[in-house]
């Protein structure tokens, strides 16, 4: 599941944030230096990154976008007045992609982190998918919008089922009905658009994105963007989700793999 970067000036701010994102988001990791957070960068794939003042001061912040322009930068502070034309200044050059203040949005801390987050872009950009995909029934479309927010690493069926409390077997028998893909293609379909994503970000190349999403290796990369979308990982930037998904339709939504 992708997981929230966070470098707070507090622990109580870093507790709300914790509360506010569960419990359907996924892990809220704390790091205190710049080295931690770009250690989270390499190794994790990232929803959003949230940051206080301490943060702000230590990053670099048109460096960090420029690796990493498609995951977003929030700041969560204690801010003030005085603090209004720096941050309006943050904003207004990219450097940050939305604001929270300690103390008056904590009950809502949540609900803006996944405003912004690239789950949220990824969700946008498939809204048209269970059409296409003919994910009818309400136990496909309940599978669908769980994957399609947890998408990243591997996910075993068993895992969806527990979440949805039905038994594996009955979720993969009814998951594939209609002439719906089956289970396992839909996750690897996903796990490819979440690549394209990854990929969208000068920072990653495919050895880096196959590392944050526990790929086996580059190679196991290249071969599952080959079969699910019929490109390369160096083609999956500019397909994007929606050009991912266009490459499943037409010729991957059968796996060899029953």
């Amino acid at each position: 599941m992708p997981a929230v970067a966070a470098w707070l000036d507090s622990r109580p701010a870093l507790l709300s944030l914790r509360r506010a994102l569960a419990p359907a988001a996924g892990p809220v990791l704390s790091c205190r230096s710049s080295k931690g957070l770009l250690q989270l960068y390499d190794h994790c794939m990232l929803d959003a990154v949230v940051v206080g003042f301490r943060g702000l001061e230590a990053v670099d912040l048109p460096a960090l976008r420029t690796r990493y322009p498609e995951i977003p930068t929030v700041v969560y502070a204690a801010l003030r007045p005085d603090h209004g034309a720096m941050i309006a200044d943050l904003l207004e050059t990219g450097r940050i992609t939305g604001v929270m203040v300690e103390g008056v949005d904590d009950p809502v801390a949540g609900d803006l982190v996944r405003r912004h987050a690239v789950s949220r872009a990824r969700e946008a950009a498939l809204a048209d998918a269970p059409r296409l995909l003919r994910l009818s029934e309400p136990i496909q479309r309940r599978a669908w919008a769980h994957l399609v927010r947890v998408a990243g690493g591997p996910i075993r069926a068993a895992e969806v089922a527990a979440h949805l409390r039905v038994s594996r077997e009955h979720l993969s028998r009814q998951f594939g009905a209609g002439g719906a893909p089956n289970l396992k293609r839909v996750i690897d379909l996903l796990r490819v658009v979440c690549a394209a994503q990854l990929l969208a970000n000068p920072g990653y190349d495919t050895v880096a994105a196959a590392r944050v999403l526990r790929f086996g290796s580059p190679r196991h990369l290249t071969i599952m963007a080959r079969r699910i979308a019929g490109a390369r990982p160096s083609d999956l930037p500019g397909l994007g989700p929606g050009g991912v998904l266009a490459g499943f339709l037409r010729g991957g939504t059968r796996s060899r793999i029953r």
